[in-house]
């Protein structure tokens, strides 16, 4: 019981920091296409700021979720099952999640570049690059369901 309510809480916060990572690039979208509204920019980059202080902590509390439900067998043998029992999908399904991991830090930059007057790319830009986390989380959660090797 205890290995499904961590599990649980895991799927929690990663569906909150997934939808930061989601949303923060259609903020940049939005500040792409505010032009010379200053006040407008000012609103879109504080609610970035917000978005990606939000993002982190959820990614943090997913991580910590995670790490007990990969490693937490070795601590707490009698609640914990071991997972993944030298399986190797975790470690792809890591590297996709260190991969996303990368893409909210350089939209984060780019937020931060914006709230300091640098034109980010352009919108265009912007919304094709908005679509990749979607097909990174496909290749996670096929990892995650079907542990293929």
């Amino acid at each position: 019981m205890t290995y499904l309510w961590i599990k649980s809480f895991h799927l929690l916060f990663v569906m909150a920091w997934m939808a930061t990572v989601f949303y923060l690039p259609r903020i940049l979208v939005n500040i792409a296409e505010a032009g010379d509204e200053p006040a407008v920019r000012a609103r879109l980059v504080l609610m970035g700021r917000r978005l990606y202080r939000f993002g982190h902590h959820m990614f943090g509390m997913a991580f910590l979720f995670g790490l007990t439900l990969w490693q937490g067998w070795r601590v707490f043998p009698a609640l914990l099952p071991n997972v993944v029992a030298s399986m190797h999908w975790i470690d792809a399904k890591l590297s996709l999640v260190a991969l996303l991991l990368a893409y909210f830090i350089w939209a984060g930059r780019l937020l931060g570049r914006g709230g300091q007057g640098v034109a980010p790319p352009s919108s265009k830009t912007l919304r094709l690059i908005n679509e990749l986390p979607v097909l990174v989380l496909l290749g996670v959660i096929f990892l995650v369901i079907a542990k293929p090797f």
